[in-house]
């Protein structure tokens, strides 16, 4: 493998650099506001000086909120600057998981929303290490009680441009904790996942290479909150950021063809939907939509979940350009693999983005297998993190520095990584491995299913049996069952004798996770007990 090379920078240094390199030119544009490199790298001083009065100290960890707003990234390289720890606060997540995040990293300052921070009122007697709450978009000065308006925080310091962190006398500790990204909890309680400048600079370089990111790119960041790995990815390479806080996606199109985007990031639960409001109308036969006009794209780039086959070619044959998925994880920082946008190879996740490795092992004897073979996908590489928070800083590697994914999944002789499930999520029918996604997207090519979710149903002959829970596009259609009946037929036709759907019911919506993944584990939970009911009966 060529050796991949990165910038040996601190964090908030991308930043600093770009600032030098492009003073004039637009780093983000949100709605009106519009932040030049070098005005965004003035609010990351002032940020700076404000947490180095604030704390008085290096290593401290400061709550940021990751809203789609150009000051999230001021206070992120900020924070960085300042010698202390971002810590990754999600604006929409409820009472119980902030004060979680929270009091595991021990945040001793918080930069939140108004929203968040009423929560972080509430829940200030269990934060003892909490000193301080700056609400983040109060333009009017007016803030729940406790709290400080950023702007008069800001204020209160004298201004100046400071130097990025680490780059004076002793230079930088770039193993150092950056940033503290929480997972997503899907297996249980989020683990606070420790990422080092090594582990995102280096991943903001490899992001770049992957994307075919350039000081002449614009990217559209269709998402809810504001990712890192597109902050980080697009200031290494001195592209112009524009953020789309309207969740419709033909919104977002109408504004990727405004702003000139080559790049358009998305979720796959905003492209699914795209994509099934294309489909031509059954009645009358009507053809599609025109796309907005003026898009310049490149491609479209898809990540979180798994965008299903049907919804990338719809998308790719009405855009006219590559739609690539990538695979990755937060303690990966977090990308791993991506497909090549001049050729997407439909299915898979791509080959490993440079200077990383992967291998796939038995799950049982933990030994590499050969291509095509299904087991877990371990990775190494610059990118993956340096430990989760409380754990030792290497228990989370193999003797060979092979970090375990907990995802299923097999490689081609080329490299190009397929993913099959979650390992906590697949099941065994008759000691046949079944994969829940497989299925799911079996059933989502179905133009009478809006949504569908699959687990196993325990068996004591079998193991378990593939339930499936779908989400009629007509509810109220006539003839449900033997609809039911005939979208379960049609699947059942294309798997395999293990994979048959054995149970199914119609509910009414499948619960999701905050970035678009099926949440299985409750969903196991009652089919569990509802299987032990119907086995006492």
């Amino acid at each position: 493998m060529p050796r991949f090379t990165y910038p040996e920078l601190p964090l908030d240094a991308l930043l600093r650099r770009a600032a030098v390199r492009d003073p004039g030119g637009c780093a983000v544009a949100a709605g009106e506001d519009e932040v030049t490199f070098a005005e965004l790298d003035d609010r990351a001083d002032r940020y700076a000086a404000y947490l180095e009065q604030r704390l008085g100290r290096r290593g401290a960890r400061v709550g940021v909120a990751n809203v789609l707003d150009a000051d999230f990234a001021a206070a992120y390289y900020g924070t960085v600057r300042s010698g202390n720890t971002v810590v990754l606060v999600n604006p929409l997540i409820k009472e119980a998981g902030l004060v979680h995040v929270c009091a595991a990293a021990e945040v001793e300052v918080a930069l939140v929303p108004t929203a968040t921070a009423e929560l972080l009122v509430k829940a200030r007697e269990r934060l003892p290490a909490l000193a301080e709450i700056l609400v983040t978009d109060a333009p009017d000065g007016v803030v729940p009680a406790d709290t400080v308006p950023v702007a008069l925080a800001l204020d209160r310091v004298p201004g100046g441009r400071r130097a990025a962190h680490g780059s004076g006398e002793g230079g930088a500790d770039l193993s150092a904790d950056a940033c503290i990204q929480f997972t997503t909890g899907t297996t249980g309680l989020p683990r606070g996942v420790r990422l080092s400048h090594r582990n995102l600079v280096a991943n903001a370089a490899q992001t770049a290479h992957a994307h075919g990111l350039g000081s002449d790119s614009v990217t559209l960041n269709h998402l809810p909150l504001y990712h890192v790995m597109h902050l980080n990815s697009a200031i290494y390479a001195g592209a112009r950021q524009v953020l789309c806080a309207d969740p419709a996606p033909v919104a977002a199109l109408e504004l990727a063809a405004r702003a000139g985007a080559t790049h358009f990031y998305g979720l796959p639960a905003r492209l699914h939907r795209l994509a099934a409001a294309l489909r031509p109308g059954e009645e009358d036969g009507a053809g599609l939509p025109a796309p907005p006009a003026g898009l310049s794209l490149q491609a479209v780039l898809s990540g979180g979940t798994a965008l299903s086959p049907a919804a990338t070619r719809q998308l790719q044959g009405w855009l006219g350009v590559p739609v690539v998925q990538g695979y990755g994880m937060a303690e990966l920082s977090p990308l791993a693999h991506s497909q090549d946008p001049g050729q997407p190879l439909t299915g898979s996740v791509g080959a490993p983005v440079p200077g990383t490795e992967c291998r796939i092992v038995d799950l049982a004897s933990r030994a590499p297998v050969d291509v095509y073979s299904t087991g877990e996908v371990q990775i190494r590489g610059p990118q993956v993190m340096t430990g989760y928070l409380g754990d030792d800083e290497r228990g989370h590697l193999d003797a060979e520095g092979w970090f375990s994914t907990g995802d299923v999944g097999y490689v081609t002789p080329d490299g190009v990584l397929f993913l099959v499930d979650r390992l906590g999520d697949v099941f065994k029918y008759d000691n046949e491995l079944v994969s829940p996604t497989a299925v799911e997207r079996i059933l989502a090519d179905d133009p009478r299913v809006a949504d569908c979710v699959v687990v196993g149903w325990p068996d004591p002959v079998h193991g378990a049996l593939v339930w499936a829970g779908i989400v009629l596009r007509e509810p109220t259609a006539p003839g449900l069952l033997d609809l039911v009946d005939s979208i379960v037929v049609r699947a059942n036709e294309r798997l395999a004798p293990f994979e048959q759907i054995r149970r199914v019911e119609v509910v009414d919506s499948v619960p999701r996770t905050p970035i678009g993944k099926p949440e299985r584990r409750g969903l196991r939970r009652t089919l569990q007990e509802r299987a032990a009911a119907e086995a006492a009966a």
